[in-house]
């Protein structure tokens, strides 16, 4: 696995996260017609750590990179949890930045996401993703997910339809 830079740091989020990850979300969305950033859409946002973890029984990790005069922005991040249907774990909050991509990040998180659910019995892992997200379907379809059939609509601001994926956990 290509070595992260060293400005960029993974660590487990923080509920004072969330305005930070709440403005990773929207630059992303942004990307996108018709994808707005609805706030109160996004409630897991007030707690983040606190949602993923002990409420969900998971883990949120935030990436964190360095600028020259000490200042943090979280340019990254990853949350997964068991899933209901047993041995399984669900990816959820995939996001990186637009000019933090193509340099091993996701693939870095996606990795210790694997692990993770691994070391927990962990089998398959699921995710949902936005229709229009293109480029992160194509990461998906890199790592080894595959799409299940069907579509679901979030019946929100954004008039949201979802795709699943799903893999094989495999072994180490």
């Amino acid at each position: 696995m290509t070595p992260l830079d060293p400005a960029l740091r993974i660590r487990p989020a923080v509920d004072a996260d969330g305005p930070a990850m709440a403005d990773l979300i929207r630059a992303v969305f942004a990307e996108y017609d018709d994808c707005p950033f609805v706030p109160e859409e996004f409630p897991e946002l007030e707690a983040p750590a606190t949602h993923y973890g002990p409420r969900k029984g998971g883990v949120l990790w935030v990436v964190e990179r360095e600028g020259p005069d000490g200042s943090r922005r979280i340019v990254g991040s990853l949350a997964v949890t068991p899933h209901a249907e047993r041995y399984t774990f669900e990816l959820f909050k995939v996001y990186v930045a637009a000019d933090e991509r193509g340099q091993g990040l996701s693939a870095r998180l996606l990795c210790d996401a694997m692990t993770y659910a691994r070391e927990r019995g962990g089998r398959r892992m699921v995710l949902w993703s936005d229709t229009r997200f293109k480029r992160g379907h194509a990461f998906y379809r890199k790592h080894g997910f595959r799409q299940l059939p069907g579509i679901r609509a979030l019946h929100d601001v954004g008039r949201s339809f979802e795709y699943a994926f799903a893999r094989d956990i495999g072994q180490a």
